[in-house]
């Protein structure tokens, strides 16, 4: 929650955001991805459909994981999870649309951008199909995923800086990256200094240069283009790696949680029940259907007290159920 409200001061994009000198101590924006923005109508409206819609999805996720709400308010729930649908839809869009220049946008940043969009597509899409089959346990299974995934934006950043500042002190693990002369300019301010450290932007000298692209050797605390190069070429690596965490993480996490989980298949084979669904318990997207798990059963759902729907008040009701009523696979 606190990281997405200290964030919300970016959808000022001029004024927070990219200013027209941008910080280098990561209280706005890069100073490359500024130049990108300020100057490219695509990256503005990419960047500005992301930060509009990312950072809402995440402020009402914080509550739909809250308990008293899922327990006490579960139309609440439904509504906002319907809700927050298009904000991830667009956000994904927008990352997509600025991939090729954010943060140096080389093709493993690409490749990462692109990769993490269709991860949440994907898991977000596999939790709403389980709740249409009122597979509850599922449901919160894949959202936790979608969840963690998104997340990790936050392990990135403290771990970019992490190995940014070690490929800038090891010698063995110093790095070099491309920037565009304009972009350098831009960074710097000073046409001057700017042709003095990189001699091949000079007006005249461009021979010298690769469709006006030079290298810039990446050192964080450094001052303009090597500062700017330590966070850009340290990007993509960061980013599967928080990847990789948070995804062993969510795992983790689901496995230490058996009880809750087999709480809400409980719920889950009560409330297909009384909509007369084939294979109660087993509706959605369940291991069995598609491995070779044994067939679940329910043991004693209706005696035990501890599994009665009366634990989740609501949530029966609010699911639309009427007596009688079928439900067509």
């Amino acid at each position: 929650m606190g990281f997405v409200l200290a964030r919300f001061q970016y959808l000022d994009l001029y004024g927070r955001f990219c200013p027209s000198v941008p910080a280098e101590n990561g209280s706005t924006g890069t100073p490359g991805n500024c130049y990108w923005v300020r100057n490219f109508p695509r990256c503005r409206v990419g960047m500005m459909l992301h930060l509009a819609t990312v950072l809402p999805a995440g402020f009402l996720a914080v509550f739909q994981f809250t308990p008293i709400i899922r327990h006490r308010f579960c139309l609440y729930h439904r509504i906002a999870g319907y809700v927050i649908i298009v904000p991830i839809i667009c956000s994904n869009a927008g990352a997509i649309m600025v991939a090729n220049i954010a943060i140096g946008g080389d093709l493993p940043t690409q490749t990462f951008v692109g990769f993490l969009s269709i991860a949440t597509i994907v898991t977000f899409g596999l939790a709403l199909y389980n709740i249409k089959r009122l597979q509850i346990d599922q449901h919160r299974a894949w959202m936790l995923h979608t969840w963690f995934y998104i997340g990790l934006i936050i392990n990135l950043r403290v771990i970019q800086v992490m190995v940014a500042s070690i490929s800038s002190i090891w010698p063995d693990a110093t790095r070099y990256d491309v920037m565009t002369c304009d972009e350098l300019e831009f960074i710097y301010r000073n046409a001057t200094q700017v042709y003095s450290d990189f001699p091949a932007c000079r007006p005249g000298y461009g021979n010298f240069t690769s469709d006006g692209h030079v290298v810039v050797k990446a050192h964080l605390g450094g001052e303009g283009g090597p500062n700017n190069a330590a966070l850009e070429v340290s990007f993509a690596a960061t980013g599967f790696l928080a990847l990789i965490l948070h995804a062993i993480g969510v795992e983790i996490y689901l496995r230490l949680t058996p009880r809750e989980g087999e709480r809400l298949r409980k719920l889950s084979y009560e409330v297909q029940l009384k909509k007369r669904m084939k294979n109660p318990g087993s509706a959605g997207l369940v291991v069995e259907r598609i491995g070779d798990a044994d067939v679940w059963r329910p043991l004693e759902i209706m005696e035990s007290p501890s599994h009665s729907t009366a634990d989740s008040p609501g949530w029966i009701e609010n699911m639309g159920i009427k007596k009688g009523e079928v439900y067509e696979k």
